[in-house]
């Protein structure tokens, strides 16, 4: 064949996308043998053959058993080497960060969680982010050294054009100018930084409700009020990293709020954020309202509204779905998409009931009716978004045979 190395078409490059074909059937199945991979694959017994043979000698795949139950001698099953490579995720919010690592694989090998109270942190960022690391990192018998890329996931946006965090004036530390710099030059891995409700819709898109579709909306209500937009099956991130800040949203039933990022809320986030469900509820005579965290409260009480039929439970759940789809209808009304996922506690507590006043009500506000669906990616699932974030990258990088 003509060609020189590394063009299309050549060998190498044939060879290289037989090599990831295989990989990723075996992440989506599982352990499989020479014969499945060949029939999966469309190669002959012994190009199969050679091919595992070269990702068994570059350390990718390894013999993990053999078949049973069926006709015939037993197959050798191959998997991916899950000690290929590592890559972690942080996720920041103002009270903790959370950190995790992977194999390759996916598997989840080794988590940690440090608090982070006050508005003043004792330590600094970079020293929050590399304890949180080195925790995770430890707890799955690494070493620093040994995680291939971290993606770390926060409220706000670092702006591309200065390399400041926008929109989340509630994030002591992390507006300095200098802190990108400071913490790659702290850690030894590439670094990068995504929206957590970002992360979230990556999460969904790979793992749950959202496979499979290329246009959609994921709604967010954790501690603050967030979307993220899937445009043509990639994130939109706006010019500055700001789209999807819903929160700041101008909506009917909420007074103007003007300095919104001074003011760290806008129009949507006061009337229909986690914090304005306890406060609906005291509204409406409900005197058990739970003590705590906003997002925690709202989810308790959301859950409790749906398990009621009737009184003032009731009256709170269609109030509470009345208002998100207020804020929704603007955003489908633009955007026009496929899919609206709903996540954070303060959505996924209220399940198939919540789900389907909302639907309702925003078929009655917007033209556009796309189908609602409740999250299902629901433990921790800004860390899960960015363990897979640098995942694919990692795996990009490790499973190409071309070099």
């Amino acid at each position: 064949m003509a060609g020189t190395a590394g063009t299309p078409g050549t060998p190498r490059v044939l060879r290289a996308m037989n090599d990831r074909a295989a990989l990723d059937l075996l992440l989506e199945h599982g352990p499989l043998s020479r014969t499945r991979i060949g029939k999966l694959t469309g190669l002959s017994k012994p190009t199969a053959s050679q091919l595992l043979a070269r990702l068994e000698a570059a350390g990718l795949v390894r013999l993990t058993g053999t078949s049973e139950g069926r006709p015939g001698p037993n197959a050798q099953l191959y998997a991916v080497e899950p000690t290929a490579a590592h890559a972690a995720g942080l996720d920041v919010t103002p009270h903790r960060i959370r950190a995790a690592v992977a194999d390759i694989t996916g598997r989840t090998v080794g988590e940690y969680a440090l608090p982070t109270p006050g508005r003043r942190p004792a330590r600094s960022v970079v020293q929050q982010v590399t304890d949180a690391l080195d925790g995770a990192v430890k707890s799955a018998g690494l070493a620093r050294s040994d995680v291939h890329r971290l993606v770390i996931g926060t409220p706000g946006a670092f702006d591309p054009t200065t390399g400041r965090l926008r929109y989340a004036s509630h994030l002591p530390g992390w507006h300095s100018p200098a802190l990108l710099d400071e913490l790659a030059a702290a850690l030894p891995m590439p670094v990068e930084y995504e929206n957590d409700v970002n992360l979230v819709a990556l999460a969904e898109q790979r793992l749950g409700a959202a496979r499979g579709h290329a246009d959609f909306v994921l709604l967010w209500n954790e501690e603050g009020l967030g979307a993220a937009l899937v445009l043509g099956g990639r994130l939109h991130r706006g010019w500055t990293g700001g789209a999807g800040e819903v929160g700041f949203l101008p909506v009917p039933g909420a007074p103007l709020v003007r300095q919104v990022t001074k003011a760290n809320s806008g129009g949507y986030q006061e009337l229909a954020g986690s914090q304005a469900v306890p406060a609906l509820a005291r509204e409406l005579g409900i005197t058990d309202v739970p003590a705590g965290p906003h997002a925690e409260a709202a989810a308790a009480l959301v859950a409790r509204a749906a398990d009621h039929a009737s009184g003032p439970y009731q009256e709170l759940l269609r109030t509470y779905a009345t208002r998100l789809a207020t804020g929704l209808a603007s955003l489908v009304s633009v955007l026009d998409p496929e899919l609206v996922v709903l996540s954070g506690s303060a959505l996924t507590a209220g399940g198939e009931v919540l789900r389907g006043l909302v639907q309702a009500e925003l078929e009655e506000l917007a033209a556009a009716r796309p189908r609602l669906v409740v999250g299902d990616v629901r433990e921790h699932p800004v860390l899960r978004g960015a363990l897979e974030s640098a995942l694919a990258t990692t795996r990009d990088e490790v499973f190409d045979t071309s070099r």
